[in-house]
């Protein structure tokens, strides 16, 4: 098959063996596959991955990876063992998670797992979810991206008497503001340095939105929470004020040591971006405001398959985080054009 593959730290689009199908497992065609800043990560970040002492995402430089792990693709053949309850044919998603017999691997993020940057890769038979749905593969493709700040603003628990702010507006911010929204949560204040993600985040459901060159975001909510409201008990922080619940969803070092410094007292904050770098954090000033801190980890099951029906039925729209398609000779520079934080959300990979 033809793949964009990962080797030494470069991507180069060429010819490799077919993946075949273990017990278990479904061969699949690649319809559409989305680039996200997490191959970013692990592309640069080889260490990152040798760092993962659960075996789950491996970067070895001296043998092929095709990366690639928000996907649409179609069923075209079985492997031993499966139950064959989705016909050849059929579109399907899934968590990227695939079952070998050396355990879990990460789809697009092992030699193993192939992704969806190649014409064909393997999916668990019982993690794969059918596409219901007549919508673009390159619409479903994302939902893998939204299923992540999906449970994340789940997990949150915002109550009526807090206020969110997110900060970053890349593809995870945008789903935990969307889910936000779903769930009734608001006003929701979205936080980038871009004015076309600021846009972004707006028609995602965002309802105001700051650009941090010109305005503290936390001033700016401590504005928003004075702000005449009803009283109650649940949720209130420091002073009187509504409880502030901030998600970080950059992956840049020091978003979210200035966050610890730049929050209100008692804010609970989620980070979901995380650096593969590290990062110093200012535990003391942490402590001294009684922050709650809660890291990331991927989305919840049942968490992804909600986010995955919001998308395939339309209820949630993902269009204005798409950008342009691309096709597997491409790979390479729209992993670059991928790094500029003022270009599309999403670009997707059509391998066919």
């Amino acid at each position: 098959m033809r793949a964009a593959v990962l080797r030494s730290g470069t991507v180069e689009t060429r010819v490799i063996g077919d993946p075949v199908p273990g017990p278990g497992q479904l061969l699949v065609r690649s319809l559409a596959c989305g680039i996200c800043a997490s191959d970013l990560h692990f592309m640069d970040h080889p260490e990152a991955g040798a760092e993962d002492d659960s075996g789950m995402s491996t970067y070895d430089q001296d043998v092929d990876i095709v990366m690639g792990h928000e996907y649409c693709a179609e069923v075209v053949g079985y492997g031993p063992g499966t139950e064959r309850r989705i016909p050849l044919g059929t579109r399907v998603s899934s968590l990227p998670v695939l079952t070998t017999p050396g355990g879990r691997k990460i789809i697009g993020q092992n030699p193993e797992s192939p992704g969806g940057f190649g014409e064909y890769f393997l999916l668990t038979e019982a993690a794969a979810r059918t596409v219901v749905s007549d919508l673009p593969s390159e619409v479903v493709c994302v939902a893998d991206a939204i299923a992540v700040g999906w449970s994340a603003a789940a997990r949150a628990r915002v109550t009526t008497r807090e206020s969110a702010l997110v900060v970053g507006c890349g593809a995870i911010g945008l789903s935990v503001i969307a889910h936000l929204r779903h769930l009734g949560r608001g006003p929701v204040m979205a936080v980038d340095f871009m004015a076309s993600r600021r846009e972004t985040a707006l028609a995602m459901g965002a309802d105001i939105v700051i650009d941090p060159a010109e305005a503290s975001p936390y001033q700016a909510w401590r504005d928003l929470a004075r702000a005449p409201a009803e009283p109650a008990a649940e949720g209130v922080g420091a002073a009187g004020l509504p409880g502030c619940v901030v998600f970080e969803c950059v992956g840049v070092p020091g978003v979210l040591d200035s966050i610890i410094r730049g929050c209100e007292r008692g804010t609970r904050i989620f980070s979901v971006g995380g650096p593969p770098e590290g990062e110093r954090l200012h535990t003391l000033t942490a402590k001294r405001k009684g922050l709650n801190i809660q890291f990331g980890g991927g989305p919840l099951p049942a968490h992804w398959d909600e986010a995955f029906e919001a998308v395939c039925s339309g209820t949630l729209d993902v269009t204005p985080m798409l950008g342009r398609t691309v096709g597997l000779d491409d790979v390479p520079a729209a992993l670059d054009a991928a790094r500029d934080a003022d270009g599309p959300v999403r670009i997707v990979v059509v391998p066919g």
